[in-house]
């Protein structure tokens, strides 16, 4: 980077944030009145009102002006609520999903003093520089120039832009403890979270330093990868203001008939792209966040290329272990495994109803089958949630701030496959990427090791829980039924052996079982354990049949015949 990074903005002077807090609170008090009215009609008394879809979209109407009045740091607020189905209705998200496109640029004259005291007169610095921005955001702006005689891409961050954003984030801070205060139990948390995410991401997004870092490291993780291709960073021509970067021209990914047109088949770029992200997500814990088709494109030899890094999630190995849990209950259409996972991270409320959840899921993963439904059934699946959960203050997902990430790439990723291929089978690619994690690489997969560690788990509470159960089921025996509580105690053994004999039973064929998994897993030396372990178990179980037929049988005519006695 270079040495002559200028110092920070200044902090917000509090004029100028006093300015901004009564001006949102003016902006969004009348939402926050309608909101209240919502809940008692009169505010303070009175039923809840009944809210129709129009009333809806034109609250999100009035909500998307009012974000683009209050300005960048507003915008990236909007753009975080478009890929929050959690938060928003969908009339919320289906208005504010607008804010993903193209911010219009400023004129070069308001940006020349942010470059220039970054990196000197723009001549000096460049071969060649185009003054007019080849896009721009809420945040900054993107310029093509020319150095050391290749194309690059110069991104420029907006004048005052960092001293705009902490005063808004002042004013965010100080409102958010009274809305908690009124917010719904089941919002809290999740509202909390947006918060913290927001902060982070949009401070995280205006230091262009710490974003060519991330760049690197995930350029550095598909290094030899030639179906991803992500621009390097010229260092010596970056600091935390500007970010300048080789110039990658691709077609944009959503641009179907110009990729047809170059022999690429955009099924198989919506796979690949699926793959890049099951890498990124699951293998190495570090993905780009912000996936919208301004910032992927497609080389004509099929390679994704990634633009801009503002949006980075990261994955603790815990949290990518439960998301791979996840994905192997998708491959295996075992939506209990689906809920589990999501109750394993946080995502949903361990009381929650599993049966309606069960219905809901499977909803969900027809969709990513790529299989049509019909408008009735998602309204009839609606009716029956909105029936269960109440209203969206009720709803049972709780996404924490890095699921919430996941959760913002799936949105918007799912917009670019389905323009791609609307037939797209999510769950099939993910069933081979799952498929080719646990069987190319068995013998040091993390399924692989998990599948096995169950299997031996499973067979080992086979063994030690049935004989207490055994014991507790006597005991019911002994409490409840006199019949088989006289005989009990004419000779407990007999009922103890048959309750061993069970259980051995169990425990040989539970063995068996284990055995052909392991196999099946490739894991022949616990395998050859396990089966010598269960054939040992066989061989004693048949042997007491053997021994003790005679005296059993003896000892079952004695009981009787005491039984019949004391009967009469």
């Amino acid at each position: 980077m270079s040495a002559s990074d200028p110092v920070d903005d200044p902090e917000p002077n509090r004029r100028r944030t006093l300015r901004r807090f009564v001006a949102v609170i003016r902006a969004f008090l009348p939402l926050a009145l309608a909101f209240a009215r919502d809940r008692r009609r009169f505010l303070l008394f009175g039923r809840r009102r009944n809210v129709t879809v129009d009333d809806q979209r034109r609250r999100a109407r009035y909500l998307l002006d009012v974000l683009l009045d209050l300005g960048p740091t507003f915008v990236k607020v909007g753009q975080i609520l478009s890929t929050r189905p959690d938060v928003l209705p969908p009339a919320y998200i289906e208005e504010l999903s607008s804010l993903q496109d193209e911010v219009p640029p400023e004129p070069w004259e308001s940006i020349r003093p942010v470059f220039e005291t970054a990196l000197g007169p723009v001549d000096e610095a460049f071969d060649d520089f185009d003054r007019a921005a080849m896009s721009g955001a809420s945040l900054g702006q993107v310029y093509t120039a020319t150095y050391e005689g290749e194309p690059v891409a110069v991104k420029v961050l907006r004048p005052n832009i960092r001293e705009r954003v902490e005063s808004d984030l002042i004013v965010v801070e100080t409102l958010l403890p009274l809305l908690l205060r009124f917010a719904p139990p089941g919002q809290q948390f999740t509202m909390e979270n947006l918060a913290d995410e927001f902060a982070s991401t949009i401070r995280g997004e205006m230091d262009y330093e710490a974003e060519a870092d991330r760049l690197n490291e995930v350029r550095d993780n598909f290094g030899d990868d030639p179906e991803v291709t992500i621009p390097a960073v010229v260092d010596d021509r970056s600091t935390t203001r500007v970010l300048t970067m080789e110039y990658v021209e691709g077609t944009k990914i959503t641009d179907v008939s110009t990729l047809e047109s170059k022999g690429l088949d955009p099924t198989e770029i919506v796979e690949r792209l699926a793959r890049i992200y099951f890498q990124m997500i699951v293998e190495d814990g570090i993905f780009h966040a912000d996936p919208h088709p301004g910032n992927l494109s497609v080389l004509d030899n099929g390679s994704i290329v990634f633009y801009d890094f503002g949006v980075v999630g990261r994955l603790s190995q815990a949290r990518r272990d439960q998301i791979l849990d996840f994905y192997v209950g998708l491959a295996t259409d075992d939506i209990d495994r689906v809920i589990d996972a999501f109750i394993d991270m946080g995502a949903l409320d361990p009381q929650v109803d599993r049966e309606l959840m069960r219905e809901v899921f499977a909803l969900v993963i027809q969709q990513l089958e790529g299989q049509p439904f019909e408008q009735e059934q998602i309204q009839q699946y609606i009716r029956e949630f909105q029936a269960a959960v109440g209203d969206i203050s009720d709803f049972p997902f709780r996404l924490p701030q890095d699921l919430a990430l996941i959760v913002r790439v799936a949105t918007v990723l799912e917009g670019v496959t389905r323009t791609l291929d609307e037939e797209f089978d999510f769950i099939e690619t993910v069933t081979d990427l799952v498929t080719e994690k646990g069987v190319d690489d068995l013998g040091a997969t993390d399924i692989a090791r998990d599948e096995i560690a169950a299997i031996l788990r499973t067979t080992t509470e086979a063994f030690v829980n049935v004989p207490a159960k055994g014991e507790d089921t006597l005991s019911t025996i002994v409490r409840g039924d006199a019949a088989l509580t006289f005989l009990y105690r004419e000779d407990p053994s007999i009922l103890r052996k048959l309750v061993a004999r069970v259980s051995l039973g169990i425990g040989v064929g539970v063995g068996g079982l284990a055995t052909s998994a392991l196999v099946a897993f490739g894991a022949p030396l616990a395998a050859g354990g396990m089966a010598l372990a269960t054939a040992g178990g066989g061989v004693v179980l048949w042997r007491s049949f053997q021994r003790s037929r005679s005296r059993t049988v003896a000892a079952g005519a004695k009981v009787a015949e005491r039984s019949v006695t004391r009967n009469r």
